[in-house]
């Protein structure tokens, strides 16, 4: 039970500001752009969204459709802020992945671009945590 809560709000142990800092940045930027420019705009689900879904073969189209758009919005927004920032950074990665090798499988890299970027960055915080500068590291001090 331990190890899990330590994934759910673990913020990583950095003591360099920098990085700190750094990851803050990041955060922010990945997550209010992913929010605010592709998963609000997301929801609900337009029945063209739920048909590209569909065209991916995943059963049940509607719901995939509206955990790829919770994912995107409200997934990037709690990264954004650093709360469980590793189980959302996961379902942001999961969903770009899809996006980028699934959706946009038969286009050119220019088109994959930008899904391969976020899935880039939701990795890098999947694997590093949101940092001092996070709600998950004000939990993570609570706890201890």
């Amino acid at each position: 039970m331990r190890s899990v809560l330590a994934f759910m709000f673990g913020s990583g142990q950095y003591k360099s500001a920098a990085a700190n800092l750094g990851l803050l940045i990041g955060r922010l930027g990945f997550g209010l752009m992913l929010a605010f420019l592709h998963g609000f705009g997301k929801l609900p689900p337009a029945e063209g969204f739920v048909g590209g879904v569909a065209s991916l073969g995943f059963p049940a189209p509607a719901l995939f459709a509206w955990a790829a758009a919770l994912a995107e919005g409200i997934g990037s927004l709690l990264v954004a802020v650093g709360l469980l920032t590793r189980p959302a950074a996961l379902t942001v990665a999961i969903t770009m992945a899809v996006a980028a090798f699934m959706m946009h499988a038969p286009d050119p890299l220019a088109k994959k671009e930008l899904a391969l970027v976020y899935l880039c960055f939701a990795l890098v915080f999947l694997l590093t945590g949101s940092g001092r500068f996070s709600l998950d590291a004000l939990i993570h001090r609570g706890r201890n």
